[in-house]
């Protein structure tokens, strides 16, 4: 079994626990509550009527979310589960959406057409290996002159060890390979005992670089003392939806978002 199959078969498993979570809340969501944060919201602005391309959708709240501010939306991810539930939630709320099951880097066996928008968030880049693939991927979806808007934890988030000290390198390379035992959720127990988490760690400079050595054209990169969600280890709330390492604080980056366009007549 190669390394995303593996993450396919953790992220079905997951997909069930999470649907049933408080951190995702699918139930105040269906409601009518946005499942975006105040940064994509703010920076990526007016979507009204713009064809967006979502990412590693997972079961499409977010892509639901757009959709719901105006957007007319295709949602892709690895996930079969994660997919069935999008489609179903796109059903059952009346929200026009289409969903597609597959690996980012297989995208174009299944879809051939072009965006407004190209849009990733929070905890999708560490499951690819390749980020030049990715993102000539990006520039091949994007029509001329469309955006790829991008907001993700902080790489430094991902040396530090749950005391909060720095034990792993900032330019790791190899894959990191670990035991799915509980979703980050609610913690909530693995059924299945033998799922694998294949990652990989991506630097700013590695982010920022294939974007541009691949005809887009970067508009800003903002980072931020804070985390939009409390799924890291020891972390306390400074204001609501802020949370922040209970040692660090507000000293350390958090998160960052980018903002990027693809430059006229790039391929």
């Amino acid at each position: 079994m190669n390394n995303f199959e593996h993450n396919r078969e953790s992220w079905n498993e997951l997909t069930a626990l999470h649907t049933e979570s408080s951190f995702y809340n699918v139930e105040a969501f269906k409601a009518g509550e946005t499942s975006l944060n105040h940064i994509e919201l703010e920076e990526l602005g007016d979507v009204k009527g713009k064809r967006m391309l979502h990412l590693q959708c997972h079961f499409g709240m977010d892509t639901l979310s757009w959709a719901r501010e105006g957007a007319e939306v295709v949602g892709l991810d690895i996930s079969d589960a994660s997919i069935q539930k999008a489609t179903e939630l796109s059903e059952e709320l009346n929200i026009p959406a289409n969903f597609v099951r597959s690996n980012v880097y297989d995208i174009e066996k299944v879809l051939d057409e072009t965006f407004d928008i190209v849009y990733t968030s929070y905890g999708a880049i560490n499951w690819l290996n390749d980020l030049d693939k990715w993102a000539k991927i990006i520039n091949r979806y994007l029509k001329p002159g469309g955006v790829f808007y991008m907001v993700e934890f902080h790489p430094f988030i991902y040396t530090l060890n749950d005391d909060s000290e720095i034990t792993d390198s900032y330019f790791k390379s190899a894959p990191l390979e670990t035991i799915v035992e509980k979703s980050y959720t609610d913690k909530s127990e693995i059924s299945n005992k033998n799922l694998k988490h294949i990652e990989w760690h991506h630097s700013l400079s590695e982010v920022l670089n294939s974007l541009i050595s691949n005809g887009l054209k970067i508009e800003f990169m903002n980072e931020f003392p804070y985390q939009v969600y409390n799924c890291f280890p020891n972390l306390t709330e400074l204001s609501e939806g802020k949370w922040v390492s209970e040692k660090h604080g507000t000293k350390i980056p958090h998160m960052y978002s980018i903002k990027a366009r693809k430059l006229s007549g790039s391929k």
